[in-house]
């Protein structure tokens, strides 16, 4: 492919064929454009995340990832869709490839491998960290901006701050809580803070099933792979699930969107996968160098 255009590329990810899963667009080469016209792109698209690819080469690239509101760390799906995108556009003939997605503040390894019409991609999120078991009476207030109460916990597991990349404070609740559970009210992210969490995610463990959102509720996301690697950690580490088998984490179906992301534990990492399925491809004729100046705003 020649890298002196401007493409896009709008995939699926953690889908099992074309129009399912949670969608993205990434764009490359991506190299000198201003953070403002990065962030304009991703509410031109209105996914949930965009991601960025820039310095591409046999190896890898780097990335950068916005949501509609703010740049991220890290996020699961941008990195594996990347992936298989850079498999299809830098190396169509192999089999299998490994790459390097160098974010700003870590380097994340993904292998990549072809599909009939789609790319198998699995990233190596690393040590999960731990934060403490949170005492539920403390946590109350948390609990009502979720639309859940403490008898709708599940009853033997803790909330607690689990980081793969990013700290979501999971809730294990029952399936009857986690279909009634909504973010209510404005102060989720400023409740979640408490705890030194960013996100939260409400994980039923029995299926295992989760919702996550948007700290201000407006949207449901339909496949969190920076979500699923702390819930898999999770339930590794409360017994839920035995350290050698692969976990399967299902999402979306409340947003009608089903999807699933694997998880697995390798040597102590936690290892996300997906099927990351074409939808769209295009050429960029928008202009970085003339896009109108902007900042990302919360």
């Amino acid at each position: 492919m020649d890298i002196s255009i401007n493409r896009y590329f709008h995939v699926d990810v953690f889908a099992h064929r074309a129009l399912a899963g949670n969608g993205l667009g990434v764009f490359l080469p991506c190299d000198g454009w201003s953070e403002s016209f990065l962030q304009q792109l991703t509410r031109e698209m209105r996914q949930f995340e965009s991601i960025f690819l820039g310095a591409i080469d046999a190896h890898g690239a780097s990335a950068r990832i916005f949501t509609m509101q703010e740049e991220l760390p890290f996020a699961g799906h941008p990195v594996l869709g990347a992936a298989a995108v850079l498999h299809r556009t830098q190396a169509p003939d192999e089999e299998e490839r490994r790459w390097i997605l160098r974010l700003p503040a870590r380097a994340v390894t993904v292998t990549t491998r072809r599909l009939a019409g789609a790319v198998f991609a699995e990233m190596d999120q690393g040590l999960a960290e731990f934060g403490a078991a949170i005492d539920a009476a403390q946590a109350t207030d948390l609990l009502a901006a979720l639309n859940l109460e403490i008898r709708d916990l599940a009853q033997g597991l803790p909330l607690q701050v689990v980081s793969t990349g990013l700290p979501y404070l999971i809730v294990p609740v029952t399936a009857e809580a986690l279909d009634r559970s909504a973010v209510r009210g404005r102060e989720l992210e400023r409740l979640l803070a408490r705890f030194g969490a960013r996100f939260v995610y409400v994980l039923d463990p029995d299926a295992p099933e989760g919702r996550t959102w948007d700290n201000l509720g407006d949207v449901e996301d339909v496949a969190t792979g920076s979500a699923a690697g702390p819930a898999a950690a999770y339930l590794y580490r409360h017994g839920r699930v035995a350290a050698d088998r692969k976990i399967v984490v299902r999402q979306g179906r409340h947003a009608r969107r089903a999807s699933e992301l694997g998880a697995r534990c390798v040597d102590g990492h936690i290892r996300v996968s997906g099927e990351v399925w074409p939808v769209l491809s295009g050429v960029l004729d928008a202009d970085p160098e003339r896009a109108l100046p902007g900042s990302a705003t919360r």
